[in-house]
């Protein structure tokens, strides 16, 4: 366990990190390996994947990777359940989702339903998977990526509001329920941050000055200004906090 003068030391903590080939995923994956943790990068393409993993060993980061799509049950069940041959899984965090931009009246019943099973069903079949083992170890800390759409509205993007609404109460509600035996879930809220998923919003020039004027900071965020959020809130400095959303939004939710 870390020492309380270390108490952001992941040493000995296995984190696995869904949607971690790149993206916010891997900055996170990159920031847990930085402060100790061992770490199973998760997607559905392998060659992402391993691609993912040199560029970590380069820089002396060694990573496992899991390749499983986590919107299918029976697929999240088998893996975790290999995973955990090897050893606990100590840290969970489900940050794999996905988004399409467009009015509510022309989304199909299989496009509301393909964005609802990687953003809402996919952490409830990894949390699902991996809290048995951790009730079993009386300890746990599971982080799920939520959004600045978790808790507020914008044209477009009426489904993928919804699910990340209901990410945030599957985090609030299940932290209440883990709490008695020791394990934390909690929530980063990222704002507008400069991603694959967003690279057209970012080459909107008049989106991107939009962007600047309604954040305070001024500006986009990039990708590593994610990863000190989740090392805090899977680390011992986090034990008595849960059922939080941690804004990461360069101020965003906080003006109007």
């Amino acid at each position: 366990m870390p020492s309380p003068s270390h108490p952001f030391d992941l040493s000995g903590r296995r984190a696995l990190v869904t949607g971690g080939g790149s993206g916010l995923g891997l900055a996170i994956a990159r920031g847990l390996c930085d402060a100790g943790a061992r770490v199973v990068l998760n997607g559905r393409a392998r060659a992402r994947l391993d691609a993912a993993a040199e560029a970590l060993a380069r820089d002396g980061l060694e990573v496992e990777v899991a390749p499983f799509d986590v919107t299918q049950s029976d697929a999240v069940g088998a893996a975790i359940a290999a995973l955990e041959r090897d050893g606990p899984i100590d840290i969970l965090v489900n940050n794999a989702a996905m988004n399409r931009r467009a009015p509510l009246e022309t989304f199909s019943d299989a496009e509301w339903r393909t964005l609802m099973s990687a953003n809402l069903d996919g952490p409830f079949f990894v949390a699902r998977a991996v809290i048995p083992g951790m009730k079993q170890r009386r300890r746990g800390k599971i982080i799920n990526l939520c959004s600045l759409a978790s808790e507020l509205g914008r044209p477009n993007i009426v489904p993928y509001a919804a699910s990340k609404g209901g990410v945030r109460m599957l985090t609030r509600a299940l932290a209440v329920e883990l709490a008695p035996h020791n394990i934390q879930v909690n929530g980063i809220s990222p704002g507008f941050f400069r991603t694959e998923m967003n690279a057209p919003l970012v080459a909107d020039a008049e989106f991107s000055a939009w962007v600047a004027r309604r954040t305070p900071a001024g500006r986009w965020a990039n990708p590593p200004e994610i990863a000190g959020a989740a090392v805090f809130l899977a680390s011992s400095a986090a034990d008595y906090v849960t059922g939080h959303l941690l804004a990461v939004d360069g101020g965003f939710s906080a003006a109007y």
